[in-house]
């Protein structure tokens, strides 16, 4: 327990409230680590925008008390926006050897390799940073070398468990550290912090190992090739699709670039088993027989530029999809990606391909626990606090009750908001006062620099497109010279509406005749009365508002 006036505060910056971006700080004295730095990928509504990485304001105004970030896993949403941070605080970063191994790719895009110190860690490492010691302990999930963290404060022990199943036959034979979570639990545990992706669905979550079956099954039925898209990080489906390829007689062409990188690292690092002479170049589909091909594809989303997508169109470079192929998307939609996925199963059946996908087959199984798995977390734990993460608000308390169910007290339960701050001191927990949080918008090269106005701009005009007016005037007499011209895109088709622009022409010369004879020559009022007549007369006539833009040059 603290001596003195400190206390620890725990501050999720991602992660609560939503899927994705997860980010978490703990806070003692002087000391502060993070847990993981992941984006989300854009909602509907965020028009052009690539991804979205938490608000780390608070972090770079305390990054001299920074003394390291821990990654429990290499998916996006816990690795994605890591180049970002590192290029304002530069800490050492600590992790799986898979985990670093796909943490180096992003840094070399972004010319950070060099510059950050990566260190490895396994379950039988004790980390200090500051006041803090980190115990790292093995997790199942859909990727290999998934760990949480049990985090030794002065206040006690807080358990993150980052994201997590209990799988009892993984496909790599590597089991959660039960024990460790037990003897944590028997010595006292302040807090914990747990996945609530799955916290409404009741039961467990099946093993990977069911979806290898069916994986199975489908390669003993196929009499043509096999188009198999799944997500690039699931590298124990991955391993499951060349062990089922090696059995059955066939060779394996992997196309995406995502697929290919996460492959080739695996591979070096040992993590994927793969026979000599089962990989073959996508150049040597076609001049094998179809009955011994298998291409393993990123697209499981129906992504537009993905390789399963172009090759539902037929414009992919290498791999073409024919009738009587066998297509497996072997994962379940991303909330927001239904249509897309839809759109591209149609596309297929189209082409005449046999398609599997998870509405008729057991070809995925989530990589999160379900509501049994969360509440044995929570009996081999027994936190005396409980903090949901990772996942929505009606998730997160979903996920309380349980804990409630478990012996955890109501009032021990925090549902909190990205940016709030869990307080303790002295064995006692309360809400503290928020920090600076939030989003960034990432746009191109441009990170931050797209906010609520630039997204509502983009709004407008994608729904009633924009309207520009061009105008010189006379510097001397504020007389018209030339135009008004107008120039529409996206809100109506020049040549059918040349009345309605003729229109728009006359009361635009007629508000600045107006404005000019009552003295008014400051351009902003200008082109404020411009923008306010020809809103109002559009609106009457079409009930559309486009973006006005008045352009006034003075000669």
């Amino acid at each position: 327990m603290s001596k003195n006036n400190n206390k620890l505060s725990i501050i999720p910056l991602g992660g609560v409230g939503e899927i994705g971006k997860n980010m978490t700080a703990y806070v003692y004295g002087n000391d502060i680590i993070v847990v993981d730095a992941g984006l989300k990928f854009p909602e509907e509504e965020m028009l052009g925008i690539d991804i979205v990485i938490p608000d780390i304001t608070y972090l770079i105004e305390n990054k001299n008390k920074i003394r390291g970030m821990f990654i429990t896993h290499g998916h996006e949403d816990h690795i994605g926006g890591l180049p970002y941070f590192l290029k304002h605080i530069n800490v050492p970063v600590y992790g799986t050897r898979l985990t670093l191994g796909l943490i180096e790719g992003k840094l070399r895009e972004h010319n950070l390799l060099d510059v950050t110190k990566l260190i490895t860690v396994t379950n039988q490492d004790h980390i200090k940073a500051g006041v803090f010691t980190v115990t790292p302990f093995y997790n199942n999930h859909s990727i290999p070398d998934t760990v949480g963290f049990s985090i030794d404060t002065p206040e006690g022990i807080v358990i993150h468990t980052g994201d997590f199943k209990f799988d009892f036959t993984p496909v790599d034979n590597r089991k959660a550290d039960f024990h460790m979570l037990a003897e944590w639990g028997a010595k006292g545990v302040l807090a914990l912090l747990s996945d609530s992706t799955n916290s409404e669905r009741p039961g467990y979550t099946m093993s990977e190992r069911v979806v290898g079956i069916t994986i199975d099954d489908t390669f003993r039925q196929a009499e043509r090739r096999i188009i198999l898209a799944t997500f690039a990080s699931n590298l124990h489906r991955i391993q499951q699709v060349f062990t089922a390829a090696e059995r059955f007689g066939r060779k394996v062409a992997v196309v995406g670039r995502s697929m290919v990188n996460n492959i080739n690292i695996a591979m070096e690092l040992g993590y994927l088993q793969v026979a000599k002479g089962t990989l073959i170049d996508p150049d040597e589909v076609n001049k094998l027989p179809p009955e011994q091909i298998v291409v393993l594809s990123t697209g499981s989303q129906g992504e537009a530029m993905s390789a399963l997508t172009r090759m539902a169109r037929a414009t992919h470079r290498k791999v073409e999809i024919l009738p009587g192929d066998t297509v497996i998307i072997a994962s379940s939609p991303i909330p927001g990606n239904e249509k897309f996925i839809s759109r591209t199963i149609d596309q297929l059946f189209r082409i005449g391909a046999n398609v599997i996908y998870q509405a008729v087959s057991g070809v995925h199984v989530s990589g999160h626990g379900s509501q049994e798995e969360l509440k044995l977390m929570l009996n081999l734990v027994q936190p005396k606090y409980f903090i949901p993460v990772h996942g929505e608000y009606r998730m997160l308390k979903k996920h309380a009750e349980l804990a409630v169910a478990t012996g955890v007290e109501q009032e021990n339960c925090f549902i909190v908001d990205i940016g709030d701050q869990v307080e303790f001191q002295n064995g006692r927990a309360r809400m503290g006062s928020k920090v600076p949080s939030g989003t960034v918008l990432i746009d191109g090269l441009g990170v931050g620099d797209v906010g609520n106005i630039v997204l509502r701009d983009r709004k407008l005009l994608s729904q009633d497109g924009i309207l520009v007016v061009v105008v010189t005037l006379s510097k001397a007499e504020g007389t018209i010279l030339s135009g008004p011209d107008i120039i529409s895109r996206g809100f109506v088709y020049v040549r059918e509406s040349e009345q309605l622009l003729d229109e728009a022409n006359r009361i635009v010369t007629a508000t600045l005749q107006r404005m000019v004879a009552e003295n008014v020559n400051e351009w902003s009022s200008l082109k404020t009365g411009i923008r306010d007549a020809l809103s109002r007369f559009l609106y009457e006539q079409t009930r559309r508002r486009p973006m006005i833009l008045p352009i006034i040059m003075e000669v």
